[in-house]
């Protein structure tokens, strides 16, 4: 994956609605983000993708 990647596979990306929660969650390579509509879950998730991984 680059660094400047925008566009997620599709196979890979699963959007659903949250029970018991109002808005939709976004699950990609082991990152999870929440929005009110699906489209707004998938552009934050777009966000969190392009951020450099955490050192340990």
């Amino acid at each position: 994956m680059s660094k400047t990647e925008t566009k997620l596979d599709p196979k890979k990306l699963q959007v659903f609605k949250i029970r018991n929660r109002g808005g939709y969650a976004a699950i990609y390579q082991s990152n999870l983000t929440e929005g009110r509509t699906s489209a707004q879950a998938v552009s934050r998730m777009l966000k969190a993708v392009s951020r450099k991984p955490k050192k340990k």
